[in-house]
């Protein structure tokens, strides 16, 4: 069975009124999941909060003092908007500017911990794939996917594969790894949405393949490059173990980007890699829905575990989804299905040709996985 791992850290930080993220997600997720009856609270770890010591196994020091600077003064330098990124470039200043980020990273390094003689975690906190050593990016402050994937590698693992659903490209996590060849990052995300990087002919020397999807990309297609691309992929590389990103911002009801997945996508990825590796982690992300967020990561959480979702959610947990308020368009009317139902309907399509031709660049020259023991 898996293990979940979470923080009360979550419902009380906002990055701001008018933020993306200022949205309760992973706190609703959680709620969400106990009112279902899902969490056995054996099962349940509260993230510690990584130390600097443990950040700058990835990040520059100077970096790192510069946010706990940032949250002690409650404001930015020119010189950290400048040099670091914080309070510029959509990463605000906000009241947890360093602990909230220190704890997902904190999550998933005592994932990687849990993990260490196999199992499966879940850290719907992790997965900010964005950040890069000494600066902030894309909301992301620090990388706890590359910490977590560190934390493996000096475990003494020498065969790892990183998959990213992410609406955007998990640029930060393949630039970490660009040049070693124990790590090996595939990211399925929105061509031509910010960073503007992860093209099809991109293969950071060889240890990642991209594959980057049109707008309106469906079920069926997420489903063609799942069966013909990535698990081929997988069982090729037969990895010790898989870390992988599910950032819910690739679903349709999502503001900032233009995908057209249900939720059953998220799931069938995750049921679909596990038993692959010894050793799984699956991380949250994007994701700017608070209803959508919720109801995909706690589905996540049941896939797992093997439960099935009712057809109702019962009042407990539709109380969870009712009590939500969402300022953009989308929240205004809800449908009833967003406070009823976890599992979305599915949205079939028919397989682009775009989609196929993906699927088979994606194949082509894999490289041979290390020789390493799983």
């Amino acid at each position: 069975m898996a293990l979940l791992v979470g923080s009360e850290i979550y419902r009380r930080s906002t990055y701001g009124p008018k933020h993306p993220l200022a949205i309760p997600r992973v706190s609703t997720a959680l709620d969400l999941i106990r009112a279902l009856g899902w969490l056995d609270p054996a099962r349940y770890h509260d993230s510690p909060v990584a130390t600097p010591a443990q950040l700058t196994r990835f990040h520059a020091p100077a970096y790192i003092a510069a946010l706990q600077q940032a949250e002690a003064r409650g404001q930015a330098t020119p010189e950290m908007r400048e040099r670091f990124h914080i309070g510029a470039r959509g990463n605000p200043v906000y009241a947890e500017i360093f602990r909230r980020p220190a704890t997902s990273a904190g999550g998933v390094l005592l994932a990687a911990r849990l993990t260490a003689a196999g199992g499966t975690v879940h850290v719907p906190g992790g997965g900010t794939h964005h950040g890069q050593p000494d600066r902030a990016s894309g909301f992301c402050y620090v990388n706890d996917a590359a910490l977590g994937l560190l934390s493996w590698l000096d475990q003494g693992l020498e065969n790892l594969l990183y998959l990213d659903i992410d609406a955007h490209h998990g640029d930060g996590v393949q630039d970490a790894f660009r040049d070693d060849p124990r790590v090996f990052t595939v990211s399925v995300h929105e061509a031509g949405r910010w960073p503007f990087t992860g093209t099809l002919e991109d293969r950071a020397g060889g240890h990642a393949r991209n594959l980057p999807v049109p707008q309106g990309l469906n079920d069926s297609e997420f489903l063609y490059l799942l069966n013909h691309a990535l698990l081929p992929l997988i069982r090729q590389r037969r990895p010790q173990a898989i870390m992988l990103q599910c950032g819910a911002d690739a679903l349709e009801e999502d503001p900032l980007a233009k995908l057209s997945l249900s939720n059953n996508a998220h799931w069938a990825a995750v049921r679909a890699v596990m038993g692959l590796a010894p050793r799984l982690i699956v991380l949250g992300g994007g994701g700017y829905n608070p209803w959508s967020v919720a109801r995909c990561w706690a589905g996540v959480w049941g896939v797992l575990n093997r439960y099935e979702p009712p057809g109702r959610l019962p009042p407990a947990a539709e109380a969870v989804l009712r009590g939500l308020t969402y300022h953009r368009a989308a929240g205004r009317n809800p449908p009833e299905s967003w406070f009823t139902t976890l599992r979305d309907p599915p949205r079939p399509g028919p397989v682009r040709g775009e989609i196929r031709h993906i699927a088979a660049v994606t194949l082509e020259g894999l490289p041979d996985p290390p020789a390493a023991v799983a």
